[in-house]
């Protein structure tokens, strides 16, 4: 069983002669650059959060109190969680977190400032093309064959640390099928789909996305979606409006990333091979018109 433990009692249990553990179960990078007295750090996110906890706290009947950065924070709940499943007898979750320590005056022990987040500066990034991918898979009622396609160009115009506009072309000559892969049904399948049946590769080896516009997501927190990207799609010669949302941000380089999951209507770039809107009478030949895209843009 676990209880919750408010910050003067904490502080008390802290003062006292035989004082539980505490556990900082934030990121170490938090833990350094601030935490209460007398805490160890333990990171809850990491998986080896349970062979260090039995190594440092191998007695399972000694107080154990553990906390993370506030009350709208999940990891001081998870690890109290997991401690309480691993066996230990008096687990305390002081919910509040550092956060309202830190409020209720109490002492810190403060290390060095964390560096300033990167950021992307204002201008035109070109996309590294080995670290960006477009993943594609079609369907049919049972079965369904799923790919990669490269892209051979692209770049991302930032305007106040902001995406304003940009462009990737797709190399439809790479597209590959994963799961035939090895196979001579590989082959016959890259042929059917570089075919006049459905991307006529050798008239339109490329297809184009252009960025018109990017929005934020307001209230999106990390790992949703906080960006919709309004755009046009230019396949098999042909052009119509694209929309979808990602997850972009910055790596610890400065370089942006963006990851998005979404699905578009083939039909509508004259892909019609298989579709029952135009088509009657498939039988085992129906492809559904919902082509699924995993696109990954990482910049230099």
């Amino acid at each position: 069983m676990k209880e919750l433990i408010q910050t003067e009692d904490l502080r008390n249990q802290l003062e006292s002669t035989n004082p539980p553990i505490l556990i900082d179960v934030r990121l170490k990078d938090d833990f350094e650059m601030a935490h209460i007295p007398q805490a160890i750090n333990n990171c809850v996110f990491e998986v080896a959060f349970q062979k260090r906890l039995v190594a440092t706290v191998p007695d399972q009947t000694h107080p154990i109190i553990v906390y993370g950065a506030g009350s709208e924070s999940y990891e001081a709940r998870v690890a109290a969680e997991k401690l309480c499943r691993a066996g230990y007898s008096k687990v305390y979750e002081y919910r509040d977190g550092f956060t309202a320590w830190q409020h209720a005056g109490a002492p810190v022990i403060r290390g060095e400032p964390r560096a300033a987040a990167p950021r992307i500066s204002d201008g035109i990034r070109s996309i590294d093309v080995a670290a960006s991918s477009v993943e594609w898979s079609g369907r049919n009622l049972l079965s369904k064959h799923h790919g990669r396609i490269g892209l051979s160009s692209g770049q991302l115009e930032f305007i106040q640390g902001q995406l304003s506009s940009g462009r990737f072309v797709i190399d439809m000559t790479s597209i590959v099928c994963s799961d035939l892969h090895g196979t001579e049904l590989q082959d016959v399948l890259i042929e059917h789909l570089q075919s006049d049946d459905f991307f006529d590769v050798a008239r339109f080896p490329d297809a184009l996305y252009v960025i018109n516009a990017a929005r934020r997501i307001e209230g999106a927190t990390s790992g949703q979606p906080n960006l919709e990207i309004m755009g046009d799609l230019t396949l098999k010669g042909i052009s119509g409006p694209l929309t979808f949302c990602a997850a972009a941000g910055v790596t610890p380089d400065g370089k942006a990333a963006a990851q998005a999951v979404l699905s578009f209507d083939r039909t509508h770039w004259d892909v019609l091979y298989g579709s029952g809107r135009y088509f009657q009478g498939l039988g085992m030949h129906l492809v559904y018109d919902l082509v699924d895209l995993e696109i990954k843009i990482v910049t230099h």
